[in-house]
């Protein structure tokens, strides 16, 4: 009998940050006692005064469909977050509100993208960057980086990549897996290379924003003059607020490029939830010092990490300034046989450290660096300790 699933879902990847967590989850139905420094999820709760709005919105009768866009409310808080976090300011039209920053980033993908067009991809990205480029058609363009230059595309690299079908380019800052952060100095290298090619659009995910441990302002592509006009600025309240199942998210992005996404959204799943609209109605008013307590246990962890890390034979570190997350090279491991099991990738290792030190990592493949690993710090101090602990003992 012939296989009756299309070809674009044959063709698609699992997730691969999912696929360790389903793997971690497999393990401990056995028994075992896994570490999960897999996921991007802050291990902190919802802040209580956020939980307090939800609650209020539903004894508030909120239970009908929301405009696709987003409630006006939440549109105008969220311009009001554009001012006062990045100087950029944006209309209600200008604003659309998803079910996740990820749907915000498909949106823009479907609506932009057509066969053959090519997206820039600066190495390491987010894992689903590609394969949603691809699910509307695009080809993804991968910029290799090294842990020497923090993660980080150079102007010349930027230049390099672009071709006649180049449409667009996407990157996070700060970066999820890297933790890398562009300054605003060099956002505005790469704006001057994009002066002379007016054509290509930026896609600049800013979800990390907040987690930020340089003590400098957030910078933003749309901040540069000759970027605003062509710049769909991605931002949500998962991470820094801690509201990863609330599922908000939302674009800043010229006009005719955000009513395009709401008309898109309009077919695929309209409005998103409206008790989470209300709640975030409350998280994005407040400033944005009240999850300070969050970043500062964060910036405690990463340090932890390091520490512990510079202690172990065969991972090379650098210092990441933003996210949860660090982004070893362990290239040294590779063609060397532990206990038995040959190490050739950074899967096999990534793989081995679950099933011999119990700890659920990402292998740097997923994120389009093939000698690195991503660790994951949202987790408690004694976890990191306790995970590190068993890496050393594996690898030793």
């Amino acid at each position: 009998m012939s296989q009756p699933l299309s070809d674009r879902i044959l063709n698609m990847s699992t997730s691969a940050t999912l696929a360790m967590a389903a793997k971690a989850r497999e393990l401990r139905g056995e028994g075992k006692d896994i570490i999960g420094l897999s996921l991007g999820e802050p291990d902190f709760n919802t802040p209580d005064f956020i939980k307090d709005a939800a609650i209020q919105a539903i004894n508030d009768n909120y239970n009908s469909y929301t405009p696709v866009d987003g409630y006006v409310e939440l549109k105008e808080a969220i311009i009001t977050k554009f001012k006062r976090d990045n100087n950029l300011t944006y209309t209600l039209p200008q604003i659309v509100v998803s079910t996740g920053a990820k749907q915000s980033l498909a949106n823009v993908a479907g609506v932009l993208l057509n066969k053959g067009d090519e997206v820039i991809l600066p190495c390491p990205y987010w894992v689903s960057y590609s394969d949603i480029v691809k699910l509307s058609e695009g080809v993804p363009v991968e910029v290799k980086t090294t842990i020497e230059t923090d993660f980080k595309m150079t102007p010349a690299q930027l230049e390099a990549a672009i071709t006649p079908k180049t449409k667009m380019i996407w990157f996070s800052s700060p970066c999820n897996p890297s933790g890398s952060l562009y300054s605003k100095a060099e956002l505005e290298g790469l704006a001057k290379v994009l002066e002379n090619h007016p054509d290509i659009y930026v896609v600049s995910d800013e979800i990390y924003e907040h987690i930020n441990y340089t003590g400098k302002p957030h910078a933003s592509m749309a901040q540069m003059p000759s970027m605003y006009d062509r710049t769909i600025t991605v931002n949500g309240v998962s991470k820094a607020f801690a509201m990863t199942g609330w599922r908000i998210g939302y674009i800043g992005a010229p006009d005719w490029i955000a009513r395009a996404c709401n008309k898109m959204q309009g077919q695929i799943t309209s409005g998103a939830n409206c008790i989470a609209q209300r709640a975030v109605i409350t998280a994005l008013n407040a400033d944005a010092s009240v999850v300070d307590y969050m970043i500062d246990e964060f910036k405690v962890r990463r340090d932890l990490v390091l520490k512990l890390l510079n202690d172990v034979d065969g991972f090379k570190t650098n210092t990441p300034e933003g996210a949860f997350y660090v982004f070893p090279n362990v290239t040294h491991f590779f063609g060397k046989t532990l206990r038995g099991k040959t190490i050739n990738n950074a899967t096999d290792f990534s793989l081995y450290l679950l099933e011999e030190a119990l700890v659920a990592t990402v292998t740097g493949d997923a994120f389009g660096n093939p000698d690195c690993i991503r660790i994951s710090y949202a987790a408690s101090q004694d976890n990191i300790i306790e995970a590190i602990k068993r890496i050393k003992e594996a690898v030793s």
